[in-house]
């Protein structure tokens, strides 16, 4: 592993940097190397879909209950019924 040096920014250098603004901010790019980096989530394969579905109160408060997650244990529930479907 090599060792760097650190170097200690000066009030004058502080002076001389321009000031960043959001709009340089949301231009930059960030690298590894030569490879650039995206910002964000990856895109999936198989992106799921928000959609608006009314569920009973009790079958609601039955998953919320199971804690963090509740609402992936309903997909993974909804996959075994769309299974038994086909």
């Amino acid at each position: 592993m090599t060792k760097l040096d650190a170097h200690e920014i000066t009030d004058a250098e502080y002076d001389d940097a321009p000031q960043l603004t959001d709009e340089m901010l949301d231009r930059a790019e960030i690298r590894h190397g030569d490879k650039i980096i995206k910002r964000g989530r990856p895109p999936l394969a198989q992106p799921k879909e928000a959609i608006k579905l009314r569920i009973d109160q009790d079958i609601l408060a039955a998953y919320r209950r199971t804690g963090s997650g509740w609402q992936t244990r309903i997909n993974a529930d909804l996959r075994k019924a769309a299974k038994k479907l086909a």
